[in-house]
């Protein structure tokens, strides 16, 4: 059996993973339907993959976060508590994460042989130039974008597909939480 590979992403309208000037986290958009989602998305077992970029990130992240910042939010507790796999190719341990573990090498190689190996869904959140290496492989088997509804045009940060292959996309599920969000869930296929 081949476990399934989500690749979760947060976006704005114009495509771009997050944001300098004065935006803050989930660009002030977030509310109550979207963080309950969020926690129910990460409620079953799976395991987490990152790149060594977007682990950095994190860790930083939630080491300079108080209790009370929405980078605890309970759906981002609950996915720093499953296993994790990072891949890098710098990285040694140990790693600031609960139950993480470092793969090292490329990760088309890594995420293909886990994707054999694992007995649980697999998912990433973020990790963008590595998703868009997976998705090129025909790794990814989901492609479940949440939709902001900000363009930042001046301070985006981040752009989530730059430099990526061509894909059609198929959708398999979309809803609107909190009013304007969106959550699209696409199945990507090259395009030849």
């Amino acid at each position: 059996m081949t476990a399934t590979y989500t690749f979760d992403v947060f976006s704005s309208l114009d495509g771009f993973g997050g944001a300098g000037g004065d935006w803050t986290g989930y660009w002030g958009k977030q509310g109550p339907e979207l963080l309950d989602h969020r926690l129910g998305l990460y409620r079953d077992e799976q395991r987490m993959i990152f790149g060594a970029h977007t682990y950095r990130l994190f860790a930083q992240m939630l080491a300079e976060s108080t209790e009370d910042s929405d980078v605890r939010d309970p759906w981002v507790t609950r996915m720093r508590a499953l296993p994790t796999t990072v891949v890098s190719t710098t990285l040694e341990g140990p790693l600031d994460w609960p139950d993480a573990t470092i793969a090292h090498g490329d990760a088309v190689d890594v995420v293909a042989r886990l994707k054999k190996e694992s007995d649980v869904p697999l998912r990433s959140h973020g990790s963008l130039s590595m998703n868009r290496a997976l998705m090129a492989a025909g790794l990814v088997d989901r492609v479940q974008v949440t939709l902001f509804p900000v363009i930042t045009g001046r301070t985006g940060l981040d752009p989530v597909f730059k430099g990526a292959a061509d894909f059609d996309l198929e959708l398999t599920g979309h809803r609107t939480l909190d009013g304007d969000i969106q959550e699209l869930t696409y199945r990507p296929t090259l395009h030849a």
